[in-house]
């Protein structure tokens, strides 16, 4: 209908990007110990892995919603996206064909994206990882997607099973894939701090000679637990 919004078709240019300082607080910092930050949420669907086990994933999120087996959007995604994002894209689920293969990524890869993360397949898994643009995908099929849209740039999207919104921050690994929502980042970066202080006092104490933490057995008194 004339004059309406052109739902399917749209790019959202004023994605929020967190300040350097910020996004440098998570750089190196395991998915692991960010999820424990946020009491053990944010963590995207655990099918979702690096093609290599070795990738590393840090930046803000560039977010596109992709229709199951289609991939023009991702393609404008790539041309949108500022050097250091992460693209995320959202096919529901999709695994009859892939979404993007290696000329996306080594497009990606000219832009200086960071990584991409899809809920979906990708293809050429072998020349994607020659790229070492990292990459996170549910698996992979030979099957390649259309180009005829629609699709959505720059919006709220759920992948994974997780909310995101166009500039939070993605943190990835060999464990998979955490999103920290933008406005919760500075809260989350502080106690990404009091998590590592807490792993090192275990290690200090298994180094020590130390078996089990003393937490456990109060914990298990509070619990009620009686050993006979």
């Amino acid at each position: 209908m004339a004059g309406s919004s052109p739902i399917g078709f749209r790019i959202r240019n004023s994605t929020p990007r967190p300040d350097a300082p910020l996004l440098q607080a998570f750089r190196g910092i395991p998915a692991g110990q960010v999820c424990d930050a946020m009491d053990r949420l944010g963590a995207l669907d655990w099918r979702i892995k690096p093609l290599s086990p070795d990738s590393t994933l840090c930046g803000p999120a560039l977010t596109v919603r992709a229709r199951p087996g289609d991939n023009l959007m991702i393609w404008k995604a790539v041309d949108v996206a500022r050097p250091g994002d992460v693209l995320v894209i959202a096919t529901y689920g999709h695994t009859v064909t892939s979404t993007f293969g290696e000329f996306v990524v080594k497009a990606a890869r000219a832009k200086g994206l960071a990584g991409i993360v899809c809920d979906g397949l990708c293809r050429d898994q072998s020349a994607i990882r020659a790229t070492g643009v990292p990459t996170f995908v549910l698996g992979a099929s030979p099957a390649a997607p259309g180009k005829d849209g629609p699709g959505e740039i720059g919006g709220r999207i759920a992948c994974g099973g997780i909310a995101v919104e166009a500039g939070d921050i993605i943190v990835g690994d060999e464990d998979g894939v955490v999103v920290v929502p933008l406005a919760d980042a500075p809260a989350v970066a502080q106690a990404v701090k009091a998590v590592q202080e807490k792993e090192a006092r275990m290690q200090a104490h298994l180094d020590g000679g130390g078996i089990l933490p003393d937490w456990v057995d109060r914990r298990l008194a509070q619990l009620g637990c009686e050993t006979a």
